[in-house]
């Protein structure tokens, strides 16, 4: 039993790998709206970014233009980081 589970484990280890070093993609957009009570993020495109528990409010209004890392955790676009484009 032993002789299989180090081979099983090296073979997961080799299969998650690349999930491990996925770097975060990137949006711009205009915000549409930002929900404080659900953490999520509209942008005008209809793109909607869940919010990290961490978030901080950076003063997101209407009409502000972000740029936003993110990658994808199931069917939601899980944000890394929101900040107001220059």
């Amino acid at each position: 039993m032993r002789m299989y589970l180090i081979p099983a484990a090296v073979a997961a280890s080799l299969a998650f790998a690349p999930l491990a070093f996925a770097a975060a993609q990137q949006a711009s957009g205009t915000v549409k709206a930002y929900n404080a009570k659900n953490a999520t993020l509209t942008l005008a495109d209809g793109s909607v970014y869940t919010l990290p528990k961490t978030f901080r409010n950076p003063g997101l209004k209407a009409g502000e233009k972000v740029d936003i890392a993110w990658d994808m955790r199931g069917k939601h676009k899980m944000a890394q980081s929101v900040t107001v484009a220059k």
